[in-house]
């Protein structure tokens, strides 16, 4: 009951009213009119009694020093103003602080939905396959080495071997790789993966919280619980402004028998000004990046960005667009053209539901390329399809499917092969009636500023590196193309996460940039996670601390710019904050300062802070 009485008066409604009846306060004292009840009081209830609860929550609760907050100093102000009669002094005091905590609470609430997200991924349901019978069971009662059943287009309901079938697995979920892929009799599968095509029987090696999915949630969470938020400055601070600020108003009333006085240093020397400098800082710098596509979670992920040395990306949809797009075309056939061998290939794929023959329809589409009827149209997962166009039988998949139908690849047709390969490519074959007319190759594309922003982020002295589940191959090619030197591939999520750890165990401070969900726990383990907002995962842009909504990486160096000088931003503000408590408090000593112009002239830092924080929004920076 108490602390929802508590809640409610700290929330910005109660706010605003307590600070229109400290206005009106001000003004009948301004104009020298009385009121029975100076409406003071009013602020004091609604913003001193949220401040007394917490000063005393603290010292009942918390350990050791930390008992001595920035709200036990502002309450023994307050109480202190109210015992000599000065009411708008213990209004003021309460109010101001209670603007500093609504600003910083803003800032450094973060999502919670990306957890839910995740879990929802898990399979509920599996088919088990016992003494010949099929049976629909819930997730939890698979044992390790039971067989279970995964028809097309359904989840993988648990870590295991394939023991019968060949298929075509979606894995993005927890490699993070662009394109499914093809698995056979003895090939490793992933719960929370999707089989795309044929129906596969495999053999449970891992179940329940063993399960690779299991495991990602349980680090997205571990890493959730391990980033504390961000410590207020003044609760920093209060350790020592505490005792300090009594010594001196004792000293005060000793020497000068005044207890005005006394009251006086207590009331200038609350941290208004201190506690408002982060806050508002970082919700100009918020503000700013806002404008620019960039949204910045907390504080003190702004704040970390600066100190980052280290920036490690992920490949699929990073610096890549993570879309497969048609990229070489090899005729091998006499009299046969490039627009005749994707119109045969476009036609045969036309019925495909795998994503290179969806990719290379796209493209003769996007190229009115004539796409002809397909019949007899047969697909074999894990190899490619057959179909009879236009009087030709086709087939298009890779060396397995056309070595089982008797069709021989010249030395030239495997050098190129092996050259797309090492390109981080991937290529289609195409026989028509048993004989091979070309190759098409399918590739992701670079982003076009992905290299200009890697040379960048290495002039400002940031290594750079690549943690991507895609085989080593790809993640050379794509490496070499951006600049980037440090390579770690074929990374599960906890391989990610283990290098990241490793990082920060050798002294480095650690940004993750990735979109997807086999990204959320790296993220998380990051001193600071960005995503790729527009197009990566809800789950990754909840993990992470910063998106950029508009995909564009370029805004990385702006970023660590934007931190530095929010960072400097607030160590100016507190500076100043601290130069006028200083001039204040000896004004008060010197009896030339009461409580209530005290706390109108220490307010006056609390302004410039504001004033300075406004004129970080503005600043421009370059993107």
């Amino acid at each position: 009951m108490l602390k929802k009485l508590n809640d409610l008066l700290a929330g910005i409604t109660m706010t605003i009213i307590s600070g229109a009846f400290l206005v009106l306060s001000l003004v009948l004292a301004l104009t020298d009119n009385v009121f029975l009840i100076d409406p003071a009081w009013v602020s004091i209830l609604i913003s001193g009694l949220p401040l007394l609860y917490l000063a005393i929550r603290r010292i009942i609760y918390n350990p050791g020093i930390s008992k001595i907050s920035s709200a036990l100093l502002i309450s023994i102000a307050m109480i202190a103003a109210v015992a000599i009669g000065d009411i708008f002094a213990a209004g003021e005091v309460a109010f101001i602080m209670a603007i500093g905590a609504i600003l910083e609470e803003k800032t450094t609430q973060r999502a919670q939905k990306g957890l839910k997200k995740l879990i929802a991924l898990a399979p509920q349901q599996g088919r088990r396959i016992r003494d010949g019978k099929e049976e629909l069971i819930p997730v939890e009662s698979i044992e390790v080495g039971d067989l279970i059943r995964v028809l097309p287009g359904e989840k993988i309901p648990v870590d295991g071997k394939i023991a019968s079938g060949n298929s075509s697995v979606d894995q993005a979920v927890i490699t993070g790789e662009s394109m499914p892929v093809d698995k056979g009799v003895g090939d490793n599968v992933f719960c929370g993966t999707i089989n795309c095509f044929g129906a596969m029987e495999v053999r449970a090696t891992g179940v329940g919280e063993d399960s690779s999915l299991q495991k990602l949630i349980r680090m997205v969470r571990e890493a959730e619980d391990k980033k504390a938020p961000m410590q207020r400055i003044a609760d920093k601070w209060a350790s020592w402004l505490v005792p300090v600020a009594l010594l001196i108003a004792i000293a005060a009333f000793i020497a000068t028998e005044d207890i005005v006085r006394a009251v006086t240093v207590l009331v200038v020397f609350c941290p208004c000004a201190l506690v408002l400098a982060t806050p508002t800082a970082i919700m100009a710098a918020i503000g700013q990046a806002t404008k620019h596509g960039v949204i910045i979670k907390s504080g003190e992920a702004l704040e970390n960005m600066g100190k980052v040395d280290t920036i490690a990306f992920d490949k699929t949809g990073t610096l890549t667009f993570g879309k497969l797009k048609v990229s070489d075309v090899l005729v091998f056939e006499e009299g046969m053209t490039e627009s005749g061998l994707i119109s045969l290939a476009a036609s045969a794929e036309s019925l495909s539901e795998h994503p290179l023959g969806k990719a290379v329809a796209a493209y003769a589409g996007g190229r009115e390329i004539a796409i002809e009827r397909a019949s007899n149209f047969h697909m074999e997962a894990g190899r490619g399809v057959h179909a009879e166009v236009g009087g030709k039988t086709l087939l298009c998949g890779n060396e397995k499917l056309l070595h089982q139908n008797g069709v021989i690849l010249s030395d030239r047709v495997n050098e190129a092969l092996d050259k797309f390969r090492n390109q981080g490519k991937a290529s289609i074959l195409v026989a028509a009636d048993g004989r091979l007319a070309g190759i098409i190759a399918l590739s992701d594309s670079l982003r076009p500023d992905a290299k200009d922003m890697v040379k960048k982020l290495s002039q400002m002295g940031t290594t750079t590196m690549l943690l991507t589940g895609d085989n080593s191959k790809t993640a050379e090619y794509f490496a070499k193309q951006v600049g980037v030197v440090s390579i770690c591939a074929g990374l599960l999520p906890e391989e990610k996460v283990s290098h990241i750890l490793k990082l920060e165990q050798e002294g480095r401070t650690v940004c993750m940039i990735g979109d997807g969900v086999n990204d959320a726990p790296a993220l998380k383990t990051a001193k600071v996670g960005v995503a790729m907002g527009s197009i990566g995962s809800d789950i990754a842009i909840d993990a992470a601390d910063i998106a950029l909504m508009s995909d564009d990486i370029a805004k990385i160096p702006y970023l660590k710019k934007l931190s530095n000088a929010t960072v400097k931003t607030i160590r100016a503000s507190i500076g100043l904050s601290l130069c006028i408590n200083f001039a204040a408090i000896t004004l008060s000593l010197l009896g030339l300062l009461n409580p209530t112009t005290g706390a109108l002239v220490h307010n006056a830092g609390s302004v410039f802070v504001v004033l300075i924080a406004a004129l970080l929004y503005d600043r421009r920076f370059e993107k």
